[in-house]
């Protein structure tokens, strides 16, 4: 199957990036490379792309899409969470901008063996990263009831999380739960009939639990925001595609907390806990698709872009 993915706020994420000839950017996520060969056509010959990401057909598309610039092209197997030490191993100490688009691409949804659409009957796995021994197999059928409650509850939001954890749990000790039609199953008989009718696929909300459990997609985020913001020039901008409002809130709370660090009670009459900003939010409201390109691509219809510069103390504050 070949690797598609149409990449979401693609022309805003590179407008937001600022963009110079010379520069060093990154994208943390490149899946199939669609943001990345915008940011390489605004290079020169002496600008730098590194592009990263878990998926090892992720990497083998992109590098087949940016061949044309592999003289200015670095691609690299791993984590946005090892981004210091990838790029430390290149000789990169600082990045003019750095791209994370947080989205699960086309193809790993459209893939069925992947595991990671409730709308196929496939084996559960959902591993962003094959090499990595947790997939949704072992989270399905090993994790306890109040374990999986919790994870359904607060990286799902589903309302009905303890009927769901409760009966998969139940299903599981007749047979192991083996594939994604049969766990979708066990999920749409949790939920009353009358809860069926609205709120979209009865089964999306609790996959997208798990799917963010196997790969540890929220700790990942919240562990590798303030590295990526130290390893910006002054003046590079980290532009974070969000997709939904867990990953938004890590984000929007994260570039304020850089913004304004200051910890000092509002009686103080002036800061002494001594922590400087490190830049300026650019959205106070994120960037979200137009109609357009959700008529044209219904994924992108949650999509959010938010975009923080990094700004020396001594630098003047944005407009």
């Amino acid at each position: 199957m070949e690797f598609r993915h149409e990449s979401v706020l693609r022309e805003e994420c590179i407008e937001a990036l600022n963009i110079k000839e010379e520069g060093t950017y990154v994208d943390g996520t490149i899946g199939g490379a669609g943001h990345a060969v915008k940011v390489c056509e605004r290079l020169s010959g002496r600008g730098r792309l590194v592009g990263i990401d878990r998926d090892e057909e992720a990497i083998a598309a992109a590098t087949d899409r940016l061949i044309l610039y592999k003289d200015r092209v670095t691609i690299l197997r791993g984590s946005y969470r090892e981004l210091p030490a990838l790029l430390a191993g290149e000789g990169i100490r600082q990045a003019d901008g750095i791209l994370l688009d947080l989205g699960v691409s086309s193809y790993q949804l459209d893939n069925a063996d992947r595991g990671f659409t409730y709308r196929e009957d496939a084996p559960l796995d959902m591993r962003m990263d094959r090499r990595q021994a947790l997939s949704a197999y072992e989270v399905v059928n090993t994790y306890g009831e109040e374990k999986l409650y919790q994870i359904i509850r607060a990286y799902g939001e589903e309302r009905y999380a303890g009927r769901i954890a409760a009966h998969i749990c139940s299903a599981r000790e007749k047979s192991p739960i083996r594939t994604t039609g049969e766990l979708t199953e066990i999920i749409r008989s949790s939920i009353p009939a009358k809860a069926r009718r609205t709120g979209g696929h009865p089964a999306k909300r609790t996959f997208q639990a798990i799917r963010i459990e196997v790969n540890g997609e929220l700790d990942t985020l919240e562990e590798s925001l303030d590295p990526c913001i130290d390893l910006l020039s002054d003046g590079g901008r980290l532009c974070v595609i969000t997709f939904h409002s867990l990953e938004d809130r890590i984000v929007k709370n994260c570039f304020r907390r850089n913004e304004s660090p200051c910890t000092c009670p509002p009686e103080f009459p002036v800061c002494v806990c001594g922590k400087k900003p490190k830049g300026v939010v650019i959205t106070r409201k994120p960037i979200l698709p137009s109609e357009e390109e959700t008529e044209r691509n219904p994924r992108a219809k949650s999509a959010k872009l938010r975009v923080f510069e990094k700004r020396n103390p001594d630098s003047p504050k944005a407009d």
